[in-house]
């Protein structure tokens, strides 16, 4: 380390990591044009992370995912990541296979964000669980887990709730590498 690492207070600036500069997206379905040139912009400025907010009940947004699939077929190497995806609303194991789908269709540039879920008035009122703190903490440690097994080769998954039902194709194998493409972001 050099004295050039270490800012005033003594402390390393980046922690000895890589420093990314992304864009933080506002979904505003009412300039679905404009968010599209600007996805484009920082893609060819050389930004590193483009993130979407995720608030399905928030009537001018657009979908995060819908977007975010659009924005990487107009872009080449920015990195695309929700930010952050609100779990109350995405079931894990379906969001393990749009997270890897979209991975393998942008050419392994999607990232992961999670949340345990905010706005609880909004979101019950388009059916999504009311949490408390503990259960939206116990959910998110579910999610991360079921996310992980997911996009790991091995034997079937297997509930762990009477409410979640996750399960494996038995014919995955080592050699199906599409569903490890995110494996280890978490």
């Amino acid at each position: 380390m050099s004295a050039s690492d270490v800012n005033v207070w003594g402390a390393m600036t980046d922690l000895q990591h890589d420093l990314l500069f992304g864009l933080f997206l506002t979904p505003d379905a009412g300039q679905p044009e404009q968010i599209l040139e600007l996805a484009r912009l920082a893609d060819t400025a050389g930004l590193d992370l483009l993130g979407v907010q995720d608030h399905p009940y928030q009537p001018r947004f657009l979908d995060m995912w819908t977007l975010l699939s659009v924005v990487a077929s107009q872009t080449r190497r920015i990195r695309l990541f929700p930010d952050v995806v609100n779990l109350p609303f995405r079931p894990p194991a379906v969001l393990a296979r749009a997270a890897a789908s979209l991975d393998i269709l942008s050419g392994g540039r999607i990232e992961l964000g999670l949340g345990s879920g905010a706005f609880p008035d909004a979101a019950s009122s388009m059916d999504a669980p009311r949490r408390d703190p503990k259960e939206a903490i116990d959910a998110l440690t579910e999610a991360i887990a079921v996310l992980r097994a997911l996009w790991t080769p091995g034997p079937p998954v297997a509930p762990r709730r009477r409410a979640l039902f996750v399960a494996r194709s038995a014919t995955r194998t080592d050699s199906a590498a599409p569903y490890q493409c995110l494996a280890g972001r978490l």
